[in-house]
């Protein structure tokens, strides 16, 4: 499972609109090895199909796909973008940290968001994603939480 593991987390990406943010969270995944790039394109056709229904919080969006559109490990990303973009969402945009998530299994998929629920429930937790300045400066927080 990687969970916003080295090379999972882009910082301050200037995103055109909300495909172009989701296509880069998902392009995290696809490098790690975590996802076929098809599962990007699942992602997308997702956010068409059905709208911003994942952006589940103010300023935090959590696209996703089916396991079987190309999830390879269970493992989530983390794309902080540079200027926050409006994904539809008529209570929660404009949207500031995207989580892509993928996970193979539906044991994994509430793992995976057990996990990423805990770390986004603290304010204090998101205020520090939201300034980190580094990606370790994101691992530190994540080893903190740990324990």
């Amino acid at each position: 499972m990687k969970f916003l593991d080295k090379g999972l987390i882009s910082l301050d990406y200037e995103a055109q609109d909300a495909a172009d943010a989701i296509r880069k969270a998902g392009q995290l995944l696809v490098d790690s090895g975590a996802a076929k790039s098809r599962y990007i394109d699942a992602m997308l056709n997702s956010y068409e199909d059905k709208g911003p229904y994942f952006v589940l919080a103010p300023h935090i969006a959590l696209p996703h796909a089916k396991p079987e559109d190309g999830v390879n490990e269970a493992s989530v990303s983390m794309l902080r973008l540079k200027h926050p973009i409006a994904f539809g969402h008529q209570k929660n945009d404009p949207v500031h940290l995207v989580f892509a998530l993928g996970a193979s299994s539906s044991s994994e998929h509430i793992a995976l968001l057990r996990r990423l629920t805990t770390l986004l429930s603290n304010p204090s937790q998101v205020e520090q994603l939201r300034s980190a300045a580094t990606e370790q400066d994101v691992h530190d927080l994540l080893a903190q939480t740990q324990n």
